[in-house]
């Protein structure tokens, strides 16, 4: 079976300022990298809830929904366009991952994260692709206040060069092909 093309990334995060630059965030902070290097700036559509901004052939979407909404604006941009969910890259945080590792995934299961869960119901697969950022391992009784702090001041510059390979990553994918970007970056000595 032939791999089909990225044509949409969607960077997973919540709206406003109190959530900038927290945990659960990163999906945004890899999209604004994104659309940085393209020159690219975010619009506001009437259409759907989410800022969009055009990388070359590549729609990148950032929802405005809150992240267990996340389904909702990103199924309206994919029906609007004609894209199917094989040709979307979503990135997201994960908790089970350590802080820095990249995990690239054709498809599969939630893992627990909220916004993975709405965009998989409401597009009625698990057949969506997906980068998972490690933010690392939550304290046992705190993973809401944990995703929704911001990185220490000792983590930051792993953060930054995460950001940097995540952005490679979704080139790659975009450039490649999701198992070419999937062989080079799901690699665990890249921390």
């Amino acid at each position: 079976m032939e791999e089909k093309a990225i044509r949409l990334v969607a960077g997973l995060g919540n709206p406003g300022p109190e959530y900038a630059a927290t945990r659960h965030n990163i999906g945004f902070m890899v999209a604004d990298q994104l659309a940085a290097q393209f020159g690219s700036t975010w619009e506001k559509s009437a259409k759907w809830d989410a800022l969009s901004a055009k990388c070359g052939a590549v729609f990148l979407i950032k929802p405005m929904s809150f992240m267990n909404r996340s389904g909702y604006p990103l199924f309206a941009v994919a029906q609007f366009y004609k894209i199917e969910p094989e040709q979307m890259l979503v990135v997201l945080d994960d908790l089970a991952l350590p802080l820095g590792r990249l995990r690239l995934r054709g498809g599969g299961g939630s893992g627990g994260h909220n916004g993975l869960e709405s965009i998989i119901m409401q597009f009625g697969t698990e057949e969506i692709p997906r980068l998972r950022i490690g933010i690392g391992e939550a304290p046992r009784e705190g993973s809401v206040d944990y995703v929704l702090s911001r990185f220490f001041d000792e983590e930051k510059p792993l953060v930054r060069s995460t950001i940097n390979r995540a952005l490679e990553a979704v080139k790659c994918a975009i450039d490649n092909g999701l198992v070419s970007a999937m062989n080079t970056f799901n690699k665990t000595e890249e921390i």
